[in-house]
């Protein structure tokens, strides 16, 4: 009985992590997102979360719009709101931790300076096309 209680509590968590994740990307691509990379990390023992998904915007306006369409989206789909948010006075880099998933929304030269993908290259990526 207790397996069975924890194989659907782990089912339960990868379908809310999984909305948790197709309702960040549709508030980031509301707002023409650019390069939008879902990073599974679930695999690799040194990670701290179970995926990231990265974001470019254009401008500090174009940041903050982005971060504030997701916040907004997960509340209003999920009842969620982030645990934790970095950045969002500087509009360079923008964190949001989800806990299972941290959604970060660079500007063009912090994403290329910090290169994420690079420092996690053994993760599975998923990309997502910019919406025209």
């Amino acid at each position: 009985m207790v397996k069975t209680k924890i194989a659907a509590t782990t089912v339960e968590n990868e379908k809310s992590t999984e909305d948790l994740i197709a309702t960040i990307i549709e508030g980031l691509q509301d707002k023409k997102g650019k390069d939008i990379v879902i990073m599974d990390l679930r695999h690799l023992s040194s990670a701290i979360t179970d995926y990231f998904v990265l974001c470019t915007g254009d401008s500090d306006t174009h940041i903050k719009a982005l971060c504030d369409s997701v916040e907004d989206k997960v509340r209003e789909e999920l009842q969620e709101k982030p645990w934790h948010i970095e950045g969002k006075e500087f509009k360079k880099w923008i964190l949001l931790d989800y806990i299972s998933v941290i959604v970060h929304i660079f500007y063009h030269e912090q994403r290329k300076f910090y290169a994420l993908e690079e420092l996690w290259g053994d993760a599975h990526f998923t990309y997502h096309e910019d919406v025209k």
